[in-house]
């Protein structure tokens, strides 16, 4: 077996750099793909080769199946790397690739359907025994099977797109008398989001933790896990910081989450790079929720606790390589914490694209920032307003907190407005620092003036 000579990283942004660093490390040439806008980004500069596939529009360049293949043809690349976002989870392009005689890196169209079907992975998850939280047993299809579904969990219940993710697509219904309204509403957002209106419900458990497991399988029979991560701190269902270990994990809760998550990668015949995600309750009930099949925005802060490199691990499989682990060899050290540092106005958390007039990223022991973003770069429009991942490992918790207050003080955007204070305002709130909180815990910071923006909700964080 042999390693790829060139792969085509089909991104842009922190990811497509990550992808391109990786490749760099193991010998093999990267072409970077870009819109019209971005000829002078970083993925563009760093890459051996680079291609423009279309106009800034995200369906006419990082979108574009055919204009992607083109690129990858033209620059003898023999596989493509699709990072998370835009195509990575599309079935249709890992089979377009394939008929291309190019190497999709991530996991097999037959896994990329499962992900995509949330109704159908929990069937499936729960006759292995892995346990669900309480709901429909598949699609809803119509409003009455609905009433009678609710009926038989018990309200409050929650609706959610069986193609979703993100928060679209889901409602809250506490009370008969709103199950029509948002039943109907949800089918709209759903069809406008996904293409799809299906539907799938469940109990709605107000009081959770957003726990996730990475796993990585080969293909050939081998699983394994790296540990989980707490994504909690969300906003509108967007994850904002993670962290590993979790917080209010014990080794035996450690040690159960973890065997749900490969015995559900085994159900799926998993293979390449994946996650499980779990949803757990006041008392420490599992419960598994979706598994995305993608490499995962927060996946450095499993890297920094393991020390293995997912994106590597990635790239060897595809081409035909076993694990390069095995279970026992995974030894997770000390803690790390991730914050997404968005191109966004920290009170109304809406969009501050523009130019960046001077960037002063932050440095020294047990830091690391994964970034496109430089002095003098324009943070587009047009896509997503991730323009940083600030990520610090300590030997526990105390210590990884103060060294990630420690690097947000150091950071300094200027030109635009980014999330930096609102993360200040997290990591200062006392009971984040005593590990206190729950998917809830933004709404309750703003309820109680910590960030000054009080919001309304459509749908609980029971998802990501």
């Amino acid at each position: 077996m042999k390693l790829f000579k060139k792969i085509l990283v089909a991104n842009r942004g922190e990811i497509a750099i990550r992808v391109i660093r990786a490749c760099k490390e193991l010998g093999i040439k990267t072409v970077a793909i870009f819109s019209d806008i971005e000829r002078e980004a970083l993925h563009v500069r760093l890459a051996d080769e680079s291609v423009c596939i279309g106009p800034a529009s995200a369906a006419q360049s990082y979108l574009n199946i055919p204009a992607i293949l083109s690129a990858a043809e033209l620059t003898d690349s023999e596989a493509i790397h699709p990072g998370y976002g835009f195509l990575s989870e599309n079935p249709q392009f890992a089979e377009a690739c394939a008929t291309s005689g190019i190497t999709f890196i991530g996991p097999t169209p037959d896994n990329l359907r499962m992900g995509g079907d949330k109704a159908k992975a929990r069937q499936v998850l729960k006759r292995r025994g892995i346990p669900v939280v309480p709901g429909s047993d598949g699609p809803v299809a119509s409003e009455e099977i609905a009433m009678k579904t609710a009926r038989k969990i018990g309200f409050p219940v929650i609706i959610k797109a069986s193609a979703g993710g993100g928060g679209r697509g889901m409602r809250i219904v506490r009370e008969e008398e709103e199950l029509s309204p948002a039943f109907h509403m949800a089918q709209r957002e759903s069809l406008a989001a996904f293409g799809s209106s299906e539907l799938y419900m469940e109990r709605y458990l107000p009081s959770i933790r957003h726990i996730e497991v990475q796993i990585i399988a080969d293909g050939k029979g081998n699983v394994i896990h790296l540990g989980e991560r707490d994504c909690s701190v969300q906003r509108r269902h967007q994850k904002l910081i993670e962290e590993a270990p979790s917080p209010i994990a014990t080794e035996k809760f450690r040690k159960k989450i973890g065997e749900f998550a490969v015995r559900a990668a085994k159900a799926m015949k998993y293979k390449n790079v994946g996650t499980i995600e779990f949803i757990v309750d006041q008392d420490q009930n599992i419960y598994f929720m979706e598994i995305n099949t993608r490499v995962q925005v927060e996946h450095p802060v499993t890297e920094e606790l393991t020390g293995v490199d997912i994106i590597k691990e990635q790239i060897k499989i595809a081409a035909g390589f076993p694990l390069s682990y095995k279970q026992n060899q995974i030894k997770p050290s000390g803690h790390a914490i991730e914050c997404r540092i968005n191109a966004e106005d920290p009170e109304r958390f809406i969009p501050s694209p523009g130019k960046i007039t001077f960037l002063l990223p932050p440095g020294g022991p047990g830091v690391r920032v994964d970034s496109a973003a430089y002095t003098g770069w324009v943070v587009p429009p047009q896509y997503d307003s991730l323009i940083a991942k600030l990520i610090v490992h300590g030997k526990n918790r105390e210590d990884a907190v103060a060294r990630m207050k420690r690097a947000l003080d150091e950071f300094i955007i200027e030109g635009i407005k980014t999330t930096i204070p609102f993360h200040k305002k997290v990591f200062n709130h006392p009971e984040f620092l005593k590990g206190n909180f729950n998917t809830d815990f933004i709404e309750k910071m703003a309820e109680s003036g910590n960030n000054g923006n009080k919001t309304t909700e459509a749908a609980s964080n029971q998802d990501e």
